[in-house]
């Protein structure tokens, strides 16, 4: 089975690219699902954040405001490192479950979907990186319209990932998200065809 570790920075598109390919029929491990269902109200984790990011962090119905701890953790590096700390350990767990029940299946091909993946060293455990790609003054105005966020706002979430142009260097493969759909879409065609010929 062959593991494509699919990233990019914020607002560059890779949720486009993630659910083209699940059109196309291959697996989807999205660690931003993951990542909500280790903090689910039943999971210990939530309790863990909570003592420590306080009450204010959740929501009437006792899920995690995410938005609300957004904007702990973005606005101070210390509490982003410690929120990490708590969460990579329950994401790699569950993350290598569905790995290897998808190996166990005898599936060809698995995408991991991760926004972090460079962050949280997930290329250590995919056979290949693709990162969607726009310039960073793209991935600017894409974000502040997206989320509706202010210039600093927008600044300091892109700033806590590594940037953009870094991700481009360190991948295996680059979709230029630039374009219109038909042009990124025939990008991940050509990706495909590529990594068809090598399994």
């Amino acid at each position: 089975m062959k593991i494509m570790g699919l990233t990019g920075g914020i607002a560059s598109g890779k949720s486009t690219v993630s659910q083209y390919l699940a059109q196309k029929g291959i697996p989807i491990i999205d660690a931003d699902i993951v990542a909500r269902e280790v903090v689910a109200p039943d999971k210990p984790l939530l309790a863990h954040l909570v003592a420590h990011f306080g009450s204010e962090i959740l929501l009437p119905t006792g899920t995690l405001n995410r938005r609300a701890l957004g904007e702990i953790v973005f606005n101070d590096a210390n509490e982003l490192k410690l929120l990490n700390e708590l969460m990579d350990p329950a994401i790699r767990t569950a993350i290598m479950q569905k790995i290897t029940a998808y190996q166990a299946a005898g599936t060809a091909l698995v995408c991991l979907d991760a926004p972090t993946l460079f962050e949280a060293h997930y290329e250590h455990t995919v056979d290949f990186v693709v990162v969607v790609y726009v310039s960073p003054e793209v991935q600017l105005t894409r974000l502040k319209l997206r989320d509706n966020l202010s210039l600093t706002a927008a600044q300091q979430r892109i700033a806590a990932q590594i940037s953009i142009d870094e991700k481009r260097r360190r991948a295996d493969y680059v979709i230029d998200n630039q374009g219109d759909l038909a042009q990124t879409y025939c990008q991940v065609d050509d990706l495909l065809a590529i990594v068809n010929s090598l399994t």
